[in-house]
């Protein structure tokens, strides 16, 4: 089975990340938790147009996944795991767990380096709040991303199912917690021990700047308590909350080309974590 998912990673990584992304999307339409303020059309136009923009200069940079790495890093006997003899059940787990941890922290430290962070506001600066957001990111950032991911998998040894089934958890879990959708309250509550869930992240694309850097977890909600950037809920509520950046306002921002200029062209304004805090 493992081999299996291995031999056809590309197909099982696209058709795991279409279907969250339909069934989101239908919950989008039957249940939404906030009214779009801008048009969509153009929102999602520009949002998908910069993930096939990343995936393509991905390919090019980096001819193979991180399952490919993963598989090289074996070959040559690198990392923590190709030193222990565990079983591959607990590898996978622990490979997951500890990846999710270094995602966690380069999103604060891309929130807490101005020069990253002229690059990770292009996902912030989006007017609105739904699944296409948790696709939105510059390319530059995404290339970033992927050494770091590169970096983690040489120290840690995973075996390549392990990568392949942690970049199918981050796809979905952003598609989701990305989501314009309602969840019951209790629900939320309990689905929070264990994932991060759409009104938890979405006090994370607040305006105001502490709530912005706040709530920084992508699949797991653990380390967001564990290190005191943990907020339960903005300030404004779900509903009447403003999304994005206070310093991008102008709907015409939204297009493609305006998002790709942004960390060159756009002004960084207070949100670096830790350099000047909002209200």
């Amino acid at each position: 089975m493992q081999d299996l998912v291995v031999e056809f990673e590309p197909h099982v990584r696209l058709g795991a990340f279409l279907g969250v992304f339909v069934l989101v999307a239908l919950w989008e339409v039957v249940a939404p938790r906030r009214s779009p303020r801008i048009s969509k059309a153009v929102r999602w136009t520009s949002n998908i147009g910069v993930v096939v923009l990343d995936t393509v200069i991905l390919r090019l940079v980096f001819p193979i996944a991180g399952a490919g790495i993963a598989a090289v890093v074996g070959s040559l006997g690198w990392g923590l795991f190709n030193a222990l003899a565990w079983p591959i059940w607990l590898e996978i787990v622990l490979a997951v767990v500890v990846l999710d941890f270094v995602i966690y922290w380069q999103h604060v430290v891309f929130h807490a380096v101005p020069g990253l962070w002229r690059l990770h506001m292009v996902h912030h600066a989006d007017l609105d709040f739904d699944l296409t957001t948790g696709v939105r990111f510059h390319p530059f950032e995404t290339l970033l991303s992927m050494i770091i991911k590169v970096a983690a998998i040489a120290a840690l040894g995973p075996a390549p199912v392990a990568v392949i089934l942690f970049e199918i958890v981050l796809s979905a879990t952003s598609i989701f917690n990305h989501g314009n959708v309602v969840l019951p309250s209790g629900l939320d509550r309990f689905l929070r021990l264990v994932v991060v869930t759409p009104d938890m992240h979405r006090v994370h694309h607040s305006v105001i700047v502490n709530e912005t850097n706040s709530n920084f977890g992508f699949s797991l909600p653990w380390w967001d308590r564990l290190f005191g950037t943990y907020r339960a809920q903005p300030a404004a509520g779900h509903e009447s909350m403003t999304i994005g950046l206070e310093q991008f306002r102008e709907p015409r921002l939204q297009w493609l080309w305006h998002m790709l200029a942004l960390p060159f062209t756009g002004a960084g304004g207070a949100y670096p974590f830790g350099r000047r805090r909002g209200n």
